[in-house]
């Protein structure tokens, strides 16, 4: 892929912890690009930094943590949060830096205090799918920098609101859910004659044809009443979940994740 699209015009961006996450933006941000940002990898996840290195010509592995911050302009932190005082408290950050984070158990008051005195400090929550340059992002707070380099990697959802991205975080951790609701449908199929893998290819198939309609950004209420036919097999089986009380469940389920996040 060749999309033509400028070099990051911010200077050098650094990664402090290179873990998957990690890798995705960085395979997002230089993967197929004419003009890929120069990238400063911490030699944390040491394996997966030196394959970075190794395929992307603007990655480098630097020295530690400190050479990262020394030469880079907006620095990405993607640590686990268990560690996330030690390693902000490890290095020295300056007024010009930029700084952002992908940890979500960590606030935004507590990430200014830690990375002072940086002044420009915002939270952000990119999944895997950055990797294919899909997806929406959210920042927190919307500094110019972090949404450019998020609008790179499939988009950025501006958040002015701390209480909103922390929902947007928690709405995030429905995912293994999701793909956990598809493959007890995969089972059912299996336990009715259907061969597991024709089961897997048929309701990753179905699933994956809606993914067109999502990403247009239609309205979920009309794309439910659209295929909830009135007396038809989806609208029975909508139904009986409402009955079953699942999507209070989710409800719940959410609920329980924001108060966790908030602890």
């Amino acid at each position: 892929m060749n999309d033509g699209v400028p070099a990051y015009d911010g200077g050098v961006i650094g990664v402090i912890g290179v873990g998957s996450l990690a890798a995705a933006i960085v395979t997002g941000l230089c993967a197929g690009r004419e003009h890929p940002p120069q990238v400063l990898l911490s030699p944390r996840g040491a394996a997966t930094a030196a394959a970075l290195a190794s395929r992307f010509p603007t990655v480098e592995v630097a020295a530690d943590n400190q050479a990262v911050a020394d030469r880079a302009a907006l620095v990405i932190v993607c640590v686990r949060t268990q560690d996330a005082h030690a390693v902000l408290g490890g290095i020295n950050l300056s007024r010009e830096h930029v700084v952002v984070s992908a940890l979500a158990g960590v606030s935004l008051e507590e990430l200014e205090r830690l990375a002072a005195p940086a002044t420009r400090v915002a939270r952000a929550m990119p999944l895997p799918s950055v990797s294919s340059r899909e997806g929406l992002t959210p920042v927190y707070p919307p500094l110019p920098a972090v949404l450019d380099l998020f609008e790179r990697l499939g988009g950025a959802l501006p958040v002015r609101d701390g209480a909103a991205f922390e929902a947007l975080v928690a709405a995030a951790a429905t995912i293994a859910g999701h793909l956990a609701y598809l493959g007890a449908i995969a089972r059912w199929l299996v336990e009715q004659g259907v061969s597991e893998k024709e089961a897997q290819r048929y309701v990753t198939a179905t699933y994956g044809a809606l993914a067109g309609q999502l990403r247009s950004g239609a309205d979920l209420d009309e794309l439910t009443a659209e295929v909830a036919t009135p007396g038809g097999l989806n609208e029975q089986f909508a139904r009986q979940l409402h009955e079953a009380g699942v999507f209070d469940a989710v409800d719940r389920g959410l609920a329980a994740v924001l108060a966790r996040m908030r602890a």
